[in-house]
């Protein structure tokens, strides 16, 4: 009898321990600065939308040609739908995955133009949405067209006229609910936050990391 409690119990032991593994494995997968909850995954999203003349000028010749090549004139374009937490976000959460197929990418590149970036975008954020390739992108769509883009003609622009301009154009965008990025006085991005529902909502963590510059370049398409 004891030798088959001392089995039994290292056999629970052996049940928990691979439960332990199996936790760790899947935080790992999600990268450092996420978590897993199987019945939330995450919180929220982020709708990031790339002012393209700005990244095409940053980058100069490391720019997609496919983006900035002369025959375009692209002004907002999706950079990614990004899931997140209250705190943190996750990132590379399915190390095996496919790349998006020739149809998926022909489907989704009139909002998100470079075939390279929408890949990373699938790898780094799709995998942590629990969605498939074309539901994710179909809901990356869906939220882009829910945000109005206001008209922005000045050439010279501050941070917080362009976050006003989002807020007055779209109904229920809230004060704290979108971050305005920049870099090397240029007008990068603007960081919208959604529900999973796509509907606005408060983010102060990703709000509070807005550009505060006063004088940006606002390149034209």
């Amino acid at each position: 009898m004891a030798a088959i409690a001392a089995s039994c119990a290292d056999r629970h032991l052996g049940v928990r321990l691979t439960g332990l593994l199996a936790a760790a494995m899947m935080l790992a997968g999600c990268g450092n600065e996420g978590r897993v909850d199987n019945a939330a995954p995450f919180d929220f999203y982020v709708l990031s939308l790339s002012w393209s003349p700005s990244y095409c000028e940053s980058e100069g010749g490391n720019a997609d040609p496919q983006q900035c090549s002369a025959e375009r004139d692209l002004a907002f374009v999706v950079h990614g739908l990004w899931p997140q937490f209250e705190d943190g976000w996750p990132e590379f959460c399915d190390e095996n995955t496919r790349n998006p197929s020739r149809s998926q990418i022909n489907a989704i590149d009139e909002i998100i133009p470079s075939d390279g970036l929408i890949r990373h975008q699938w790898r780094k954020h799709g995998t942590c949405s629990g969605l498939s390739v074309d539901d994710y992108f179909d809901t990356t769509r869906t939220a882009f067209e829910k945000v109005s883009l206001p008209e922005l003609e000045k050439r010279r622009v501050s941070a917080e006229s362009v976050r006003a301009a989002f807020i007055e154009a779209n109904d229920g965008l809230p004060a704290d609910g979108l971050a305005v990025t920049c870099d090397s006085g240029l007008l990068r991005e603007v960081r919208i936050c959604m529900t999973t529902e796509l509907d606005f909502r408060a983010c102060p963590q990703v709000a509070e990391r807005s550009c505060r510059q006063r004088d940006l370049r606002l390149p034209a398409p």
